[in-house]
């Protein structure tokens, strides 16, 4: 699954998605003959493994599914019945299964004997079950439990949905219907075994209109015409998977299809009308097949993998990695290349990478609860990045291993974090597993065990995991175990305590003496932290932290510090760089000396080693660990010609500055004047339009630097937007291409309400799915108090469609963060229909974690107050933050004043 990391605010602004004109595709089912799918499981007469969580009573256990559904679109209700196989390990009257919003007509349950026993159903909401009752106990053996009954269709992504959109080329208004049941929704479609351990077998059938495409993990092996307009789809047995992995979606689609090298056929379903947007993305599809085929050591298994687009968008997930069937949302799925951006360009592709990688990662092998989320999750988002610089290289993914690091960081430097293997117990302990610890740490402690491992050894490991548990359930140290046996001594101990424990090595730098050639370096190790540094003495955390470093031009370094302190010995003489790489994921605390000799030769270092150094540097003067001064004198020493990407950075950075100074309009002038003179000869090569065959990454900085400018206020940047803006009055055209979004989110974020309505119209009339909800996302972007108020009472409203007005709150809550959140306490029960379930606990805390004003902290504390535990983490943390800043935010203005004032 993809987390919506960048996506929550911002991603529905990144691209757009006009109606093409192409050939409709070939919608006939897939026949073609792979290699064999794992099916039946053998019974064992053994009980699952009782170690492992489980909510469910541990005495029995699914084998099959048979699922057939009668979906009823117009009144978002279902018809189903299910047939399951079961086997019972225990003698029971009673067998118990997660349900959740289903209503129950009937069921049976049929014995060795053939006989069919009547049961009683009853069901639990809180405990999202349905038990089903015998008159007697069942003696252990395998039984078929077939059982009829109702369900809803949401209107968020949780079960079976529905998404509502206009008709790419009439505007008609259209509704498809999608499945997404990661972590526990399954239960919302069928009742189930709903949990990642109980892996079983699934036939899925459909009755749906018989003009519409049906799509599942498996190709359709029958359509059967029905009276009525309908016809009944019956879909090939399913590999042995997870219920979460299960999908099913119907609605007025096409297909764009082709073979892989695998001999699985790939595809991309969208809305009809499509046509050649679907191009990019199915052109991507087909060699990630190739490549993970080869890096896993295991081929494809299933005859078909589809990416299915879904228009709208969540606040909990961007895409699904539904095995054979990927649900991906239009926004980051689509390519229209008169208005998609580059960064969005990429956007699709490192999300298929990140689901398509999980066709093994979590599919073929699975976490066996949810304490190891991470081995989906951390994996995937790993080696999205490694099949993204494989087959773009030019695109320098590697560099945004810094960022992904950064963003762990910010959570992990709390006392409100935990660790990666963490402790799953509740539905809303499940939903909040999914978040930068998971996705951004896993990924980046993994970048750092396979350089200790070596790349050879790394592979070799996961590729015997991968022959060893192929569909089955593992559990972290599995991994762990494969990849030492495969010759990467050591990386046990040094994997736990990065997994097992929370927060983040801090390695001081000491003495530094150079002699004979060879550089000696003392380090002192301790933790890095935001708000708990007075505690942290006392508890010592401590990790075997893998370090490379080198000193000057020489060569690169290996070390294991253990303990307390620590010493590095490394050829040739010059400045010293820990982390050379940056591999690692620990802070380095330079001397003031150390650092202004690495501040001497920042031009020369790699882009990457300038990324980390900025990041770290920052972060540490953020946390008082140094002054400002050592941050701030580190990115005025940034080349004008460096790297896209680090430029890209420098103004992020520069933008953060001003943000600080809200309150004094001199110190942001100051500052913007500063970032222009430093950012003005990248601006001034790359220009305000885009040009043809220019690199990936200038058009990435173009847009990048015109936001940030345009933040800062620079005049000639809001001039060209709204001149731009002002010439869609006579040319509907005038700002199509990549830049579209950023030039319509300087003029949203400065809006006149005379703007504000035009775009709100430009909203209401388009025939995009994704451009429609990008604009009405924007109207939320006004600085203007009123309009965005006037943008949260919209909101409420049918207008911008269900699952974009969660998208304006959250936009409103960039600039106006209390009033998002009073407006979303005020209407809570409205706001929370808008919100996906697996979202709804920590909607309200994110609103709030935009927020520099001391008074939310205690506003927050009364709404989380009466909550369970689980349900109050979110707030804890949002509270822990504010807590931070509202100390850590006077000291940096103060030394950045002085900063301006001396420099």
């Amino acid at each position: 699954m993809t987390y919506p990391t960048r996506h929550l605010f911002t991603a529905a602004v990144s691209a757009f998605a006009l109606a093409a004109c192409a050939a409709q595709p070939d919608a006939r089912p897939v026949t073609t003959p792979t290699p064999p799918v794992a099916l039946m499981p053998a019974s064992t007469g053994e009980p699952l493994d009782a170690s492992v969580p489980s909510q469910l009573p541990r005495i029995a256990r699914p084998l099959h599914y048979d699922i057939s559904v009668t979906p009823d679109a117009k009144a978002l209700r279902f018809a189903g019945e299910a047939g399951i196989d079961i086997e019972l390990y225990a003698p029971s009257a009673t067998l118990t299964l997660n349900a959740l919003d289903l209503s129950f007509a009937d069921a049976t349950l049929t014995g060795p004997d053939g006989k069919a026993i009547p049961l009683t159903v009853t069901t639990d909401a809180d405990a999202q079950t349905a038990t089903f009752t015998a008159p007697a106990d069942l003696k252990p053996g395998n039984y078929h439990l077939a059982t009829r009954y109702t369900g809803v269709i949401g209107t968020q992504a949780n079960g079976l949905f529905a998404l509502d959109y206009p008709d790419k080329a009439t505007g008609a208004d259209t509704r498809g219907l999608f499945t997404q049941f990661e972590a526990p929704d399954a239960r919302r479609f069928v009742p189930s075994f709903d949990e990642p351990s109980y892996k079983a077998t699934f036939t899925l059938s459909a009755i749906v209109p018989a003009s519409d495409l049906a799509v599942s993990n498996m190709p359709a092996a029958s359509e059967t015409p029905l009276a009525n307009g309908l016809k009944k789809v019956t879909f090939q047995i399913s590999p042995k998977m997870s219920s979460y992995l299960l999908f099913f979606a119907t609605g007025d689609f096409e297909r764009l299809a082709k073979k892989s090298e695998s001999g699985a056929e790939v595809g991309i379903v969208s809305p009809k009308g499509s046509g050649g947007q679907a191009r990019f993305a199915l052109d991507s599809l087909a060699p990630l097949l190739t490549y993970y085929a080869d890096y896993f050591g295991q081929p494809y298994p299933l005859p078909k993998l589809d990416n299915v687009a879904g228009p709208g968008q969540s606040q909990f997930f961007g895409a699904m990695e539904n095995w054979g069937a990927i649900f991906t949302f239009e926004r980051i799925l689509l390519d229209d290349p008169k208005i998609t951006s580059e960064a969005t360009r990429q956007e699709i592709y490192t999300t298929q990478a990140h689901e398509v990688a999980h066709q093994w990662f979590g599919d073929l092998v699975t976490m066996a609860w949810w304490d190891d989320l991470w081995l989906n999750e951390g994996f995937a988002s790993w080696m999205e990045t490694k099949a993204s610089d494989h087959f773009h290289p030019d695109w320098q993914p590697l560099l945004g291993r810094v960022d992904g690091r950064e963003r762990a960081m910010g959570l992990d430097a709390f006392a409100t974090t935990h660790p990666i293997v963490q402790t799953i117990r509740t539905v809303e302990d499940t939903n909040q597993a999914f978040d930068a610890i998971t996705y951004q740490k896993g990924e980046a402690v993994i970048t750092m065990l396979e350089s200790y491992a070596g790349e050879d050894v790394w592979r070799n490991g996961l590729r015997a995991y991968m022959a060893q548990h192929k569909y089955g359930n593992t559990r972290t140290d599995d991994l762990w175990n494969a990849v030492e046996a495969a010759g990467a001594r050591g990386l046990t101990a040094i994997a736990h305590d990065f997994t097992n424990q929370p927060g983040i090595p801090l390695l001081r730098v000491g003495g530094i003496t150079c002699a004979s050639g060879n550089t000696s370096v003392e380090l002192t190790q301790s933790e890095f932290s935001r708000d708990r540094k007075d505690s942290i003495d006392g508890e010592k955390r401590r990790w075997q932290v893998p370090v490379l470093a080198r000193a000057g031009d020489g060569a690169v370094a290996r070390q294991v510090i253990t303990g307390g302190t620590g010493s590095l010995t490394l050829p040739g003489c010059g400045p010293v760089l820990i982390n050379a790489g940056q591999a690692g994921y620990y802070r380095t605390l330079y001397s003031p000396a150390a650092l202004a000799a690495l501040r001497g030769r920042f031009a020369s270092l790699a882009p990457i080693d300038q990324l980390g150094l900025l990041g770290d540097n920052f972060a540490l003067s953020n946390a008082g660990y140094q002054p400002m001064g050592a941050s701030l004198d580190l990115l005025a020493a940034t080349p004008k010609n460096a790297n896209q990407k680090v430029i890209g950075d420098a103004a992020g950075r520069y933008e953060t500055l001003y943000g600080y100074f809200d309150d004094q309009s001199a110190a942001q002038k100051q500052i913007a004047t500063r970032a222009g003179a430093a950012l003005a000869p990248a601006m001034q090569r790359l220009g305000f339009d885009a040009r043809v065959g220019e690199p990936a990454l200038d058009s990435i900085l173009r847009s990048e630097l015109l936001g940030a400018l345009g933040a800062m206020g620079d005049a000639k940047v809001l001039a060209e937007a709204r001149r731009r803006f002002a010439l869609l009055g006579s040319n509907p055209a005038a700002l199509d291409g990549p830049l579209k979004s950023r030039w319509l989110g300087i003029v949203a974020s400065n809006a006149t309400s005379a703007e504000w309505d035009k775009l709100r119209a430009m909203a209401k009339a388009s025939k995009s799915a994704v451009e429609r909800g990008a604009f009405y996302t924007l109207l939320g972007n006004a600085k203007d108090p009123a309009l965005a108020q006037r943008a949260l009472d919209l909101a409420l409203t049918a207008e911008p469609g269900k699952t974009t007005s969660a998208a304006i709150i959250g936009a409103v809550a960039r600039s106006h963060s209390a009033l998002a959140v009073d407006f979303a306490q005020a209407n809570r029960a409205a706001v929370d229909q808008l919100i996906d379930a697996s979202a709804r606990a920590r909607f309200v805390a994110g609103l709030a974690a935009w927020s520099n004003d001391p008074a939310m902290i205690a506003k927050l504390g009364a709404i989380a107050a009466p909550l369970p535990a689980d349900a109050r983490k979110p707030y804890d943390k949002t509270i822990a933050s504010l807590k931070e800043r509202s100390v850590s935010r006077p000291r940096i203005k103060g030394e950045v004043a002085a900063w301006l004032k001396v420099k």
